[in-house]
């Protein structure tokens, strides 16, 4: 993929020709609500331009293995027996049935995690499953980067009625998430209806979301991006695409950004840098008055080894040869390049 790099902290890619849906759980990220992901990180797994590999978390594996047990538990304790999941409406291999996506439009998409209908199948409500520790995020009402989530779905569904449930779990529950037991004592069900919550739903944030595709994602102009809060996407897009033509402005911003923090981290070890200095030396003076007549001396407290090690090679007398006449006869010419990075001095 060709990266263009702009002088704005912005880059530039080839439009797409099919780009990641506009997923619940992206949505509120592209409005800026989202305190976990940042605008430019949504553009980059939308535009494919560049994606942070799947890695399987603790809390990523208890939301899996706890969420049927919701289920259940809303099943039984709230008797309902309209409740469907992806698994009653696609079949058991859902994910790949539906490409991952529940929805027909041509920006926004996912994957609900159930709803319930009524006598004719017509979805009456939305449900979606948190796990989570931090229950304080949710102690007056649900977090509004997941209400969003679930209002988007509502919107899609064509429904008012949205269910949240947050389960709360602590540390240890993340150790063993198979024999955790859903129940009213650690789960919490939060319940609003679409246009009361938002009442402009569609003009405060779909069409928004919908502005920020066209200008973002149809033009492959990315939204811009923060060194620090992006890092590890920049680092991606940077080593996928090094191209000095296009790349070298952003190299330059980037390698001198990289020196001041590096510098501030070097200044604060200094000390301690050279005393370990002084303490090599005397190790080594140790390990050379005892290594005798053996190739190496080794010691060690367990934590620290030090080894000297005795090496025998041969050196060419330069001197000899000059002085035999020699040296000019046998020298051949080399070349070599020095190359060094210096940083104007701050004021």
């Amino acid at each position: 993929m060709d990266i263009t790099w702009n002088t704005d902290k912005t880059i530039s890619i080839e439009p797409p020709k099919r780009p990641k849906k506009l997923t619940a759980t992206r949505f509120a990220a592209v409005l800026g609500l989202n305190r976990w992901t940042t605008e430019f990180q949504t553009w980059c797994e939308i535009t494919k331009a560049w994606q942070k590999p799947f890695e399987e978390t603790k809390y990523t594996a208890a939301g899996k293995a706890i969420e049927p047990k919701q289920i259940t538990y809303m099943r039984e304790a709230y008797g309902m027996d309209d409740l469907r999941t992806p698994t009653d409406v696609y079949g058991p291999d859902y994910f790949k049935a539906t490409y991952g996506n529940f929805f027909t439009d041509r920006v926004f998409g996912g994957m609900w995690d159930s709803i319930t209908v009524d006598e004719e199948g017509e979805v009456t409500s939305v449900l979606e499953f948190k796990t989570t520790k931090r229950a304080e995020d949710w102690a007056d009402d649900v977090p509004e980067y997941y209400a969003l989530q679930a209002a988007l779905y509502a919107y899609l569904l064509g429904c008012e009625d949205v269910i949240m449930v947050a389960t709360f779990l602590q540390d240890g529950d993340y150790e063993d998430p198979a024999s955790f037991e859903v129940s009213a004592d650690n789960t919490a069900t939060f319940e609003f209806r679409l246009h009361e919550r938002y009442p402009d739903f569609e003009s405060d944030y779909v069409e928004p979301a919908l502005a920020w595709w066209r200008e973002h994602v149809e033009t492959g102009d990315s939204p811009e991006y923060d060194e620090r809060a992006d890092a590890e996407y920049l680092a991606g897009l940077r080593n996928a695409s090094l191209n000095p033509e296009t790349d070298i402005e952003a190299l330059l911003d980037e390698y001198g950004e990289l020196s001041e923090l590096v510098g501030a981290v070097t200044s604060a070890v200094k000390e301690k840098q050279k005393r370990m200095d002084a303490i090599k030396k005397q190790l080594k003076k140790y390990a050379e008055e005892n290594i005798g007549d053996s190739e190496t001396a080794t010691f060690s407290n367990g934590v620290v080894t030090c080894k000297l090690v005795r090496t025998h090679g041969m050196k060419v007398d330069d001197r000899a040869l000059e002085r035999d006449g020699l040296l000019d006869k046998y020298s051949v010419e080399t070349e070599s390049t020095r190359f060094t990075v210096s940083l104007a001095k701050s004021k």
